[in-house]
């Protein structure tokens, strides 16, 4: 199934879809997340949290706004081509290595959860370098402008 589908499908019935991009400005790709969350266009059924390197800080706003879809963006470790953008399933996100944050986001995942029963997917984006730099690569900032796009058309 291609992306734009299965986001369709994830995202059928939504009231309110909330965006969470997750990442590291300084590391190299690991600053997808931010540098998505600053490039896509807001609208009134769509709340974008840039939640950095610490989204678990964002779990008040998160609860506040009410959502019923979460997205979770962020670069993720999946073996594949630097820029490959995967849908990952929440209960298959404990399996993937998932960028460089001090808590996993299985358990951020869980503790929403816990608070209510959102509908909840992580896109990931296969990262080419982790390095101490402010500059994301080619393949991975192509595959940005592909999700924004996808998005952008997904979500009215």
């Amino acid at each position: 199934m291609n992306l734009k589908k299965e986001l369709e499908k994830f995202l059928k019935d939504h009231e309110k879809i909330l965006i969470l991009t997750v990442g590291n400005e300084l590391r190299g790709d690991d600053g997808l997340g931010p540098a998505i969350a600053k490039k896509l266009s807001k609208s009134k059924n769509l709340i974008i949290i840039d939640g950095g390197t610490v989204p678990e800080n964002f779990t008040g706003k998160i609860k506040k706004e009410d959502p019923s879809h979460i997205i979770i963006i962020d670069a993720v470790e999946m073996g594949a081509q630097p820029g490959t953008i995967k849908i990952i399933e929440k209960d298959k996100i404990a399996n993937y290595n998932i960028s460089t944050h001090a808590m996993p986001l299985s358990f951020l995942i869980e503790y929403l959860q816990a608070h209510k029963d959102y509908k909840i997917t992580l896109i990931g984006i296969q990262p080419k370098k982790l390095d101490f730099s402010t500059k994301i690569s080619e393949p991975v900032r192509e595959s940005m402008e592909k999700l924004i796009s996808i998005l952008e058309e997904t979500i009215q």
